[in-house]
């Protein structure tokens, strides 16, 4: 089973960098996307149902804003669109697809970069989302959520972790809460199972040639139940093609039927 997850920094302007034809080549049975930053009557059916694949997307009420979406190759036994938050339903944050005991979310959290109003934003989201995943563990299910939290957990995970201690990103009760996921909570971040010492990036941003020089933050996730995570085999942060400001996270698991 091969999951794929990337923030697109617009689901059009990615697929015109190749995003599709690369996708292709893949064979991934889920592709998680953030911010496609697309409404549904923009949405031509190459971009609903690429290469057969079922898309299934949330987007936001604001034009050219955030948006998730879910491809997948088989079809979704169920399909949730909302976290029942209005707020953030509203921008577009999260989907959560079911295939027979497995649940795959694609989730965009929002960017407190802008300015304090969005930082408070960001932590309202990060309070109503705590319980969702306190849920989602306590049901039975086996579930991956992916997508970009925009947090950087620890100081492995950014290139200046010195210069950011105070930018949000990688605020102390940003990376806190994320460690309140992983250790009360019991989800695993399933890169860090795999490649514990790798410091290796998802995000760089447009300024002072921060990819030329991989000046890059990992931001972006697939965070699994623990019996799902053991079944993780093999990661990869796939670089040699340029589709977004993200790069996309690509793990493969055993199936889950073996489990």
């Amino acid at each position: 089973m091969k999951i794929i997850t990337l923030n697109l920094n617009g689901i059009r302007s990615a697929v015109r960098k190749g995003f599709l034809d690369w996708l292709a080549l893949q064979h991934a049975d889920v592709i998680c996307l953030q911010e496609i930053k697309a409404q549904a009557a923009d949405m031509t059916e190459e971009l609903l149902s690429p290469l057969g694949y079922h898309g299934h997307f949330q987007y936001a009420q604001k034009k050219g804003y955030s948006g998730v979406g879910i491809y997948s190759k088989r079809p979704p036994d169920r399909v949730v669109k909302r976290m029942a938050v209005p707020e953030f339903d509203d921008e577009g944050r999260y989907v959560c697809a079911d295939f027979g005991r497995l649940s795959v979310i694609s989730v965009y959290l929002p960017s407190g970069s802008s300015g304090e109003e969005r930082q408070a934003a960001k932590y309202r989201f990060l309070d109503s989302f705590y319980p969702l995943l306190k849920r989602l563990r306590k049901s039975g299910r086996e579930v991956v959520l992916c997508g970009d939290l925009n947090i950087a957990h620890r100081e492995i995970d950014l290139k200046n972790w010195k210069g950011n201690r105070k930018n949000s990103g990688f605020l102390p009760e940003e990376r806190e809460w994320l460690s309140r996921v992983f250790d009360e909570l019991g989800w695993v971040d399933v890169y860090r199972h795999l490649e514990p010492d790798t410091e290796s990036y998802t995000w760089w941003s447009n300024r002072g040639q921060a990819w030329a020089k991989n000046v890059g933050w990992r931001l972006d996730y697939q965070i699994a139940t623990p019996t799902l995570a053991i079944l993780a085999q093999r990661a990869h942060v796939y670089k040699e093609e340029r589709f977004s400001d993200h790069a996309p996270l690509i793990i493969e698991y055993a199936d889950l039927a073996t489990a």
